[in-house]
Order: structure tokens, then C-alpha cells, then sequence
């Protein structure tokens, strides 16, 4: 049975699952337009810079590097501050600390903080699926430098993050309905492994389902 079930999540994940992010992606890109164009318009009156994040490449499906698109809710060129300017020094180790995420982050734009909480900013990721880069539902996308550094902080996740690595990351998952931001790495990724090892139509649709009630909420968002 066990095999069976195996075997279904793997035909599933290869052809099924692509025909629907093709299909969900396309529908919720011309649902979201409207939101989308307030969105750009509204981070272009708040602040200097780009529509859309300038953020460092992610690690997508078995190890592959792609560029994920994201509205911007920081400051320009924050990703890069945060790192390289001495005045984010504690910043950056409290964001290491803290499992690559901050409860308070003086980056934040005005607007960014509103299209943050409710996910707003995670829209143009659906440019990401129709790509090929993402899933509408699969494991977060991770930076390259938070896998290095996190699997140093918590060795024994080693084997799950080679799991979750196998399958394509999502804009929505089972950690992000689960918690969000408020789950540390090692929690993460265990639960990003027990969705790669049970994969299927069911379970991505429950996480779909689930998945406005966090965005309305913003619960676990930073």
C-alpha cells in the first residue's frame, strides 16, 4: 500500500501538479490584478525604489538557483544593507539568530508592512510558477547563505533539507499555514519534509483552502 501511495505521489507531482499550477496560476494572476496594480502603486508613493524586491537568488528544486519575484515591502537594496552596512551589524545577528527572520525589522517600509502581513508581497511568485521555478504549494524557498548557516545551527536537518530540496518550492505550504514566521528552522523544515513524503492532490488542496485564512488573518507574519 505503502508503495502504491509512493507511486500516486509521484505521478501526481510530476504531471498532475504542473497542469494545475499552470492552470491556478493564470486564473489568480487576473484575480489579483486589480490588487496587484494598488500594490505597485502604493509601494511606488511610499518609498524610493523598485516595484519589486531586489532579494538574492533562492534555492529551488535539487539545489537550482532561480530569482523569485516579490513586491518590495523594504527599504531599496535592503537585503544588502542588512549584510554589508556596519550599522545592521546586530540586525544581521539577530536575523541569523532568529532563523533568518526578524519580529522587528526597522527595514520595513509603511507599506510593506501591510502587503507583508497579509502576503501580498508573495503575488508575483506566481510568475515564479507559471516559469517553472515554483508550485502554488511545496517547501519555502530558502537563501542559499540561511540553508549553510542553519544546517551549522541545527546539523541533524541535513537529510531533511536533501528531501525538501527533490521537489519545487512553493508560495504556500504546510509550515506556512502552520505557523509562518513564528516556527524556527529545525520545526521548518521537518514539516516542509513530511510534505515532500506526503505529497498529493488532497493535502495541497487543504493547504490552498487554509491558505486565505492566514493571508486575511496575517497570523505568524513578520
Amino acid at each position: 500500500m505503502n508503495n502504491i501511495s509512493f507511486i500516486s505521489g509521484q505521478l501526481y507531482e510530476i504531471y498532475t501538479k504542473r497542469i494545475i499550477d499552470i492552470l491556478f496560476s493564470i486564473f489568480l494572476i487576473i484575480l489579483f490584478l486589480p490588487l496587484s496594480l494598488l500594490s505597485a502603486i502604493c509601494i511606488k508613493l511610499d518609498s524610493k525604489g523598485s516595484v519589486f524586491a531586489d532579494v538574492p537568488e533562492r534555492v529551488g528544486q535539487l539545489g537550482r538557483k532561480f530569482k523569485m519575484f516579490k513586491f518590495r515591502s523594504m527599504i531599496n537594496n535592503a537585503h544588502k544593507l542588512l549584510r554589508t552596512d556596519p550599522r545592521f551589524n546586530k540586525l544581521y545577528q539577530e536575523y541569523k539568530k532568529g532563523s533568518y527572520k526578524l519580529k522587528s525589522d526597522p527595514r520595513i517600509t509603511p507599506i510593506g508592512k501591510i502587503i507583508r502581513k497579509h502576503s501580498v508581497d508573495e503575488i508575483p511568485q506566481l510568475i515564479n510558477v507559471l516559469l517553472g521555478d515554483m508550485s502554488i504549494v511545496g517547501p519555502r524557498a530558502y537563501y542559499p547563505d540561511e540553508l549553510q548557516d542553519q544546517q551549522k545551527k541545527y546539523p541533524y536537518t541535513k537529510s531533511l533539507v536533501t528531501k525538501v530540496l527533490s521537489v519545487k518550492p512553493g508560495i504556500t505550504g504546510l509550515w506556512q499555514v502552520s505557523g509562518r514566521s513564528e516556527i524556527n528552522f529545525d520545526k521548518r523544515i521537518a514539516l516542509d519534509a513530511k510534505y515532500v513524503d506526503n505529497i498529493s492532490l488532497w493535502k495541497d488542496l487543504v493547504i490552498m483552502l487554509r491558505t486565505p485564512w492566514v493571508m486575511l488573518t496575517g497570523k505568524g507574519a513578520v
